[in-house]
């Protein structure tokens, strides 16, 4: 059977599906379509129900009808995560942020749920993530902003001369959850287009998708370099092993558990929509 198979144009993707791109990882029974585009155009595409297994945002799961999430490829930050960032010479603070004028890289990110969730009411930009660093540092046009939410690379990236971090999501979640793994991304695929035992075969195919990157690290990251929007070689190889990690290869109960908490949280404040059924294969 052919199936399309979203994933994003970055570096820590294109990482987990080195396995299926070099040929390593077959099957009998998958054909394989790759579809590629930005977290949030897949997040949408999810909700359309346009694809058959997805890279989506964690936050997006919320929305998402008839999909089931696989055990393999989440991005799950370990302490760290998504990072706001102001004008050095703003020298903004915590406080400040509530109701702040903020770019953000996708409404349905978990990267944007996660900050609703630490610092309450802002106002919203929306742009592609790659334009958020400018926004902050202005330039007398619409898309001026006050801080800026960073994602991918930029987080470890972003020029420490021009911006502070005013918010580490990562930290702040540790600190809240107690140290469970920040969730960001996932991936899921259709209970429609699949049923139970083809859901589980392919699960299973892309764990080994993942396990054959990390086995080949070095000829995964070189075929990642394909997305490394500029970054230098070193810089993408710390990216990806920050975000291909032991969760990764299997979320397990952790995983699992820092979905739920952050749904729990979002519940409570009205974010998203209660009764959510996190099934994982």
């Amino acid at each position: 059977m052919e199936i399309t198979l979203g994933h994003t144009p970055d570096a820590d993707d294109a990482f987990m599906f080195y396995g299926f791109a070099c040929g390593a990882i077959k099957s009998k029974n998958f054909t394989i379509r790759h579809v590629i585009q930005d977290i949030e155009t897949l997040n949408r595409r999810a909700l359309a129900h346009e694809l058959d297994v997805t890279a989506v945002s964690a936050h997006a799961f919320a929305y998402l009808k008839d999909y089931v999430i696989l055990r393999g490829g989440g991005s799950f930050g370990l302490g760290y995560g998504p990072v706001v960032i102001a004008r050095k010479e703003r020298a903004m603070t915590l406080e400040e942020l509530k109701n702040a004028r903020i770019a953000i890289p996708g409404r349905m990110t978990s990267a944007n749920l996660l900050l609703k969730l630490a610092v309450g009411n802002f106002v919203e930009k929306e742009m592609s993530f790659e334009a958020i660093p400018q926004a902050v540092l202005g330039g007398g046009n619409d898309d001026d902003v006050d801080a800026g939410l960073v994602i991918h690379e930029a987080q470890i990236t972003y020029d420490r001369s021009k911006f502070d971090a005013v918010l580490d999501l990562g930290k702040w979640w540790d600190a809240e959850t107690g140290g469970l793994p920040v969730p960001l991304g996932i991936n899921v695929a259709s209970a429609r287009a699949m049923d139970p035992l083809q859901l589980k075969e392919f699960s299973d195919l892309f764990v080994k998708s993942i396990e054959y990157g990390l086995d080949n690290i070095d000829a995964a990251v070189d075929y990642s370099m394909q997305y490394a929007r500029g970054q230098p070689r070193e810089t993408i190889k710390r990216f990806v092993k920050m975000y291909v990690n032991e969760i990764t290869r299997d979320m397990g109960p952790q995983g699992k558990k820092a979905i739920e908490k952050m749904f729990e949280m979002a519940q409570e404040k009205r974010l998203i929509p209660a009764g959510v059924n996190i099934r994982v294969v």
